[in-house]
């Protein structure tokens, strides 16, 4: 799949956004996602036309008390971008969350949705085990 990778640099100096990047690979694709704290995980699933950016602002409380994971989905904020329109898919993005979810062991998650998450975030409740 061809895809654009949005310089690291490109997102230096953001206000109020100051947190580490992670990466997964799948299937060749470069997927970014915040984990800040520990305790019982959060998942951020953020809408259209966001990133992870969105929560920058819950990220810090929540993690008093939890471990807070905000992935960006393919194709917006850190996360490789593929080129074609076609991949572009609410199965796509719905199978990449779950896989994230099931790499990072994200076990009894409280989901929290934005837009697209929506969809995105009630499908994984329903189809995770």
């Amino acid at each position: 799949m061809e895809f654009y990778r949005t310089p690291d640099e490109r997102f230096e100096g953001l206000t109020g956004y100051g947190f580490p990047p992670n990466y997964v690979e799948q299937d060749g694709l470069r997927m970014h996602y915040v984990d800040e704290g520990a305790g019982d995980p959060v998942l951020l699933l953020h809408g259209e036309p966001t990133w992870a950016f969105l929560y920058r602002k819950m990220i810090p409380p929540l993690t008093d008390s939890a471990r807070v994971v905000a992935p960006d989905y393919f194709g917006f904020g850190r996360s490789d971008k593929p080129l074609r329109i076609e991949d572009y898919s609410y199965d796509f993005h719905s199978r990449s969350i779950a896989r994230l979810v099931e790499e990072l062991d994200l076990r009894d998650a409280t989901v929290v949705v934005q837009d697209w998450g929506g969809p995105i975030g009630l499908r994984l409740a329903v189809e995770q085990p």
